[in-house]
């Protein structure tokens, strides 16, 4: 199934990201033990990142993890694809191996840059890679968009231009990078609809369980930090439990907010944290009509 085809009006999808076991040493069942918690939960879908270094670091684990979230545990699947680091043997391999495995979808991203690795020129940006994918196969394509814009972007109408390229070239859903006040994701669907953008926006949520994490999430992305939510670090920053269920608090408290004013998905990064999963899905599942 085609993630798009599950939204629509009367209903917010409600889906979860999981990440492979890190590249050295991670145990691949410890992911199994994740899913395994998570799958009573009954999300919509769950995407799976790919590992640092995009495919030439063994994105095979990926591809295999969202074989098994939909074949295994009869959850819909999209495999994170990026490009940055990848020639178009390496995605048209990648894709080969994604359908293969009975998967459908893909969320098609440029990638990090990183210094130590040699970065490839086949594609230089996500609309690229996503105008590929979509006539080289018969993959459903979602898309990252940034509530705040991207870091990179010289302002925000310049980013709103460079999603609707994305959208353009087959994108049919956007999941939304992290933030922490609910005023820029609804400032930024507003803009993202003036434009021209009309496909399903998800609001991606990631829940503040442990302060040095997030503090590196939000350096790579640029969230902006509300007072309330300095205020909960500092509190609690040597609490760790403490600092954990304040977490999960708060994004409770956006999720209710989003849902109330009618947001089309919610996306929760779970960090392969079941525990926090399922506290949050607990606290918003009569909320979410289905």
């Amino acid at each position: 199934m085609k993630i798009a085809s599950l939204f629509g009006p009367g209903r917010a999808v409600f889906s979860f990201e999981v990440f492979p076991p890190k590249k050295n040493g991670g145990d691949i069942a410890s992911i199994y033990g994740t899913l395994d918690a998570l799958q009573p939960l009954k999300p919509d879908f769950i995407s799976v990142t790919y590992g640092a270094g995009g495919l030439e670091a063994g994105n095979s684990l990926s591809c295999e993890i969202a074989a098994a979230i939909k074949n295994r545990y009869s959850i819909e699947s999209a495999a994170h694809l990026t490009c940055v680091n990848s020639t178009r043997a390496q995605v048209d391999a990648e894709l080969h191996s994604l359908q293969e495995a009975g998967i459908e979808n893909v969320l098609a991203l440029r990638g990090d840059i990183l210094p130590d690795l040699p970065r490839r020129h086949d594609f230089a940006y996500a609309s690229e890679l996503v105008a590929y994918i979509h006539q080289h196969s018969e993959m459903g394509i979602s898309g990252a968009c940034y509530p705040e814009g991207h870091v990179e972007s010289e302002s925000s109408v310049e980013d709103v231009l460079n999603l609707k390229k994305k959208v353009d070239a087959g994108v049919s859903h956007l999941v939304s990078q992290l933030f922490f006040d609910n005023s820029f994701f609804y400032a930024f669907v507003e803009k993202a609809r003036i434009a021209g953008i009309h496909v399903p926006i998800e609001a991606g949520i990631m829940p503040v369980v442990n302060k040095k994490q997030i503090e590196r999430m939000v350096s790579m992305c640029g969230a902006s930090l509300p007072r309330k939510f300095v205020k909960i670090m500092q509190r609690y920053e040597n609490n760790p439990e403490a600092l954990r269920d304040a977490g999960i608090a708060y994004a409770v408290n956006q999720i209710v907010d989003l849902l109330t004013n009618g947001v089309e998905g919610i996306h929760l990064y779970t960090m392969n944290n079941p525990y926090v999963a399922r506290r949050i899905h607990e606290s918003v599942h009569n909320l979410l009509a289905r």
